[in-house]
């Protein structure tokens, strides 16, 4: 190791980084309170008017709250330091957090959806002032915790939450739009045909959301990234004959890893590859934790020297 090239105290900045990432947290406790709230009002007036589409929203906001309620926790813990048993720290608790969010969702649409079905064959009376007044509400309530949320939305945790609360917000367009057309006509089967719509919007969205967590949990390549173009980018660089064993995957938040070994030409070129290497990787595809190893025609496997970096501006040998 080079010491000209030491890395850089590991509590520069460290407030600051604090700061923002306990917003998040004060956010998403925030939304549980806001949304929580709502869920009690809305499913006493459900309860009084006798609306699916009320009852249904009342009881997927209360999911939301806990959901939310979730995400906070995974976010609170994500900040907790690396330690001598996990040196990555514990930000992949946002993907676990994320993926246990979508299916919390899927299973409150199997549920709403199983409601509506039963509904669809007997359509109810429902009070149509009243489901339309609550709506608005409910309507109001979720673009407010939807605007405190987007800002963060760059986490796949956030991602999760933000995901339950655009489900209540077309919950409550769904239930506005019920009360006012039954205020004119009695198409009372409007009610669950409606509620089975928005299972099915939702229910897609939290499909994609449970297979991205999955895909980060296993280790997959980033889905906005391709392993082929940055494997040939790192062929491409001068002097490298070969990149071989390369693998990309992320290691939590925006902060992605690769490890790959390039076969070189000549091996006093090795430092200027690197460089070279470190400064591609960043500026092309936004990788800054890079492990790189070098391999040379005139050494044996057992004499690799292998090098890491964490920044393009930290080079080391």
């Amino acid at each position: 190791m080079n010491p000209d090239h030491d890395e850089k105290p590991p509590h520069q900045g460290h407030s600051h980084a604090h700061d923002h990432a306990q917003a998040p947290v004060r956010v998403l406790w925030l939304a549980v309170g806001l949304t929580l709230g709502f869920a009690l009002i809305e499913a006493a007036a459900g309860w009084w008017s006798g609306a699916l589409v009320l009852l249904g929203d009342a009881a997927h906001m209360v999911t939301d709250a806990f959901a939310l309620g979730l995400a906070a926790v995974a976010a609170l813990l994500a900040q907790r330091p690396a330690d001598q048993r996990h040196s990555f720290g514990f930000g992949r608790v946002e993907m676990l957090g994320a993926l246990l969010n979508a299916v919390l969702m899927l299973i409150v649409v199997a549920m709403i959806a199983y409601e509506a079905v039963i509904r669809l064959q007997s359509p109810p009376v429902v009070n149509a002032q009243m489901i339309a007044w609550v709506a608005l509400i409910g309507l109001l309530v979720n673009i407010g915790v939807a605007r405190l949320l987007w800002p963060a939305g760059d986490s796949i945790n956030v991602r999760g939450a933000l995901l339950h609360v655009m489900g209540d917000i077309l919950g409550s367009i769904v239930a506005l739009v019920t009360g006012v057309v039954l205020l004119f006509v009695d198409w009372y089967w409007l009610d669950p045909v409606l509620s089975l719509l928005i299972c099915g919007l939702i229910g897609f969205s939290a499909l994609g959301l449970l297979r991205e967590a999955v895909h980060q949990l296993l280790d997959g390549v980033p889905l906005d990234l391709d392993l082929d173009a940055v494997r040939a980018a790192l062929n491409a660089l001068g002097g490298v004959e070969q990149a071989r064993h390369v693998h990309v995957w992320r290691i939590h938040g925006q902060i992605i890893g690769l490890t790959a070994e390039l076969a070189l030409r000549e091996a006093h070129d090795w430092e200027r590859v690197l460089h070279s290497a470190q400064d591609m990787l960043h500026a092309r595809f936004h990788i800054d934790h890079a492990t790189l190893q070098p391999s040379f025609a005139d050494l044996s496997p057992s004499e690799p020297v292998s090098t890491h970096c964490s920044n393009p501006q930290e080079h080391s040998t």
